[in-house]
């Protein structure tokens, strides 16, 4: 017991550091940082969605100094290739003239990396992301090289302007942990952010965490229990997204064509453990799987024509299912 409460006590602390620090930069959007480092303990991703001029690449600029961690961004552009990204062979000649090849290692061979306005690129490029994600692995030809670990792939996007993007496609949205909106901020938020630009000094951040303690921060996570009627909540808000379900909602039956898939089921148990965490408990509660239920849920549920045509945010059938599903069960 003694232990736990170690392990406990060290993991609030270091994430309580990483989030202090990232706010003497970052003004507001306590959400979305907490967001962030629930993805990356979790072992996920996270993509971000906002308008320009929010501080998205800022963000993950920020976070980068924080954690003593390899960073590399990479800006997508529709003339962007896969080889852009995961690297490509290159032909050299020794000094005695005989030629061979030498893989040369592109930026997703960094343990953060930056996506920046991932739906510029073509699908094609995009699914150079794929694997790196998926298996934390990159494959050229017929060899295999793995990433340094911790691994963590935060990408932004402009859910705005339309000319010249790409949408993701669903298998790399399921690639991401979480989805997180940044808000436009407030009044006094944005006076606090004219107060840090627009002086002489910026404000700067020291590295607080290194990649061994976010490994162990990882296990720390994966050693919470869960008990199986929380479980099986998770499991039935997952299937609440789907239409043809028995306790499907009337939003869910009228504007989804497809709802989320297993990962969403892990998304909702890893993240409601860290929640747990936080909360100085040893065991995740309904509660702390329904605080995680709208990041981890909002781009695994797929519209419908009817859903695309009357502009439906998925967040609404979201909360509509979180109102309306039934709590856990007792066995």
């Amino acid at each position: 017991m003694i232990e736990a409460e170690q392990q406990i006590g060290t993991f609030q602390d270091r994430f309580s550091r990483v989030q202090n620090e990232i706010g003497k930069v970052i003004v507001g959007n306590d959400d979305v940082i907490e967001g962030i480092l629930i993805a990356m303990l979790a072992g996920g991703h996270a993509l971000l969605e906002g308008i320009p001029g929010l501080g998205k690449t800022k963000l993950v600029h920020t976070l980068a100094d924080v954690l003593h961690l390899d960073f590399h961004r990479i800006q997508f552009t529709p003339d962007l290739m896969p080889a852009d990204i995961i690297g490509t062979n290159v032909v050299h000649e020794n000094a005695e003239g005989d030629r061979y090849l030498d893989f040369q290692r592109g930026p997703i061979f960094a343990q953060i990396v930056l996506a920046d306005e991932i739906n510029r690129a073509t699908p094609k490029t995009q699914s150079a992301l794929l694997e790196a994600m998926q298996e934390g692995s990159v494959s050229v030809g017929n060899d295999t090289f793995m990433l340094d670990q911790p691994f963590f792939v935060l990408a932004t996007q402009n859910p705005l302007e339309m000319e010249g993007t790409y949408p993701l496609p669903e298998a790399q949205l399921d690639r991401f942990l979480f989805k997180l909106k940044l808000d436009f901020p407030s009044v006094d938020d944005l006076h606090d952010i004219m107060d840090r630009t627009t002086q002489v000094e910026s404000p700067e951040v020291g590295t607080v965490l290194t990649g061994d303690e976010i490994l162990e921060m990882r296990s720390t996570v994966r050693s919470v229990p869960i008990a199986r009627p929380i479980q099986d909540y998770a499991i039935r808000l997952v299937l609440a997204t789907h239409p043809d379900f028995d306790e499907a909602v009337d939003e869910t039956r009228r504007y989804v064509r497809y709802g989320a898939g297993p990962r969403a089921i892990q998304a909702l148990v890893l993240a409601g453990k860290i929640r747990a965490l936080m909360d100085d408990r040893v065991h995740v509660s309904a509660e702390d799987v329904r605080r995680v239920a709208l990041p981890a849920l909002r781009h695994r549920v797929l519209l419908n024509f009817e859903g695309e045509a009357d502009r439906v945010d998925p967040d609404t059938i979201l909360q509509a299912i979180l109102d309306n599903l039934p709590g856990p069960r007792e066995n």
